[in-house]
């Protein structure tokens, strides 16, 4: 089972908000989800978290961020 880090839209129509999630990279966008390691707000980027210890373990077990959570991880980090 190959383990991916990405987004999950939740929210409103026309107001998106995502939630940084681990899950198998068969599954759909919105499916059910290893878990949770943060969320995303792209109206208020002060209201974006991510646990970046539960992001470290989960990339050194394999799992494979796309490239916005890279983006955000790099964003974050700094």
């Amino acid at each position: 089972m190959a383990v991916k880090l990405r987004l999950k839209r939740i929210g409103a129509k026309k107001k998106p908000f995502y939630r940084v999630i681990a899950i198998d990279d068969r599954s759909r966008r919105n499916g059910k989800e290893i878990e949770r390691v943060g969320f995303y707000d792209p109206h208020n980027s002060s209201n974006t978290k991510l646990n970046l210890d539960l992001v470290s373990n989960w990339i050194s077990k394999g799992a494979i961020p796309t490239e916005t959570v890279k983006n955000l991880i790099y964003n974050l980090s700094k």
